[in-house]
């Protein structure tokens, strides 16, 4: 379970107070997603062994945060050496840092990333890869997430990932609904 504590060791600049805004699906998610894939295959080149596209903007006709997710599978997310300037340089900057992950924003405000960096076969990779698709072929379950989402984004949070977390059990159950085994 998370809390202050943990969050403040994994937040390079500490835990930022939010609330949720959740809009309707946009059918330009994906050429956004796309323009960024190809700007960090130019930016990380080999470096770079997978580019998708996650979160709920990956998924036609689902509400989302207007944030587009990827996940980008880095050999080695510790060694910053290897791709962190290179990222920084192109205007994504470092906002989680833990064991075998990083995460980026950039493209703030009009067209917000978030960046995460896992090992290419990462559980967490794998894990945003089954759910996408499991959300993407039922309709039910697409619903039922939207449906969290939008009750959940009505409170104030003391830190996205709150909001994140308080998702799990939905998420959970949708992934084993989807067949997960991790």
């Amino acid at each position: 379970m998370l809390d202050d504590e943990k969050l403040s060791k994994m937040l390079v600049r500490g835990p930022r107070p939010t609330k949720v805004t959740i809009v309707d699906y946009d059918p330009a998610w994906p050429a956004r997603f796309e323009r960024r894939a190809a700007e960090l295959r130019e930016i990380l080149g080999e470096r770079a062994r997978l580019i998708e596209h996650i979160g709920s903007t990956s998924v036609p006709g689902l509400a989302a945060k207007p944030v587009i997710d990827i996940v980008v599978g880095i050999d080695d997310p510790d060694d910053e050496e290897a791709y962190l300037p290179d990222l920084e340089r192109a205007g994504y900057d470092l906002r989680v840092r833990e064991p075998q992950h990083r995460c980026f924003r950039a493209g703030d405000p009009d067209e917000p990333v978030n960046l995460h960096c896992y090992p290419p076969d990462n559980v967490e990779t794998r894990r945003y890869l089954a759910f996408r698709e499991r959300l993407r072929t039922s309709d039910a379950d697409r619903d039922l997430y939207e449906a969290t989402k939008r009750e959940l984004a009505k409170q104030e949070w003391r830190d996205m990932n709150y909001y994140a977390e308080a998702k799990w059990p939905v998420i959970s159950e949708i992934l084993a609904r989807g067949g997960w085994r991790g």
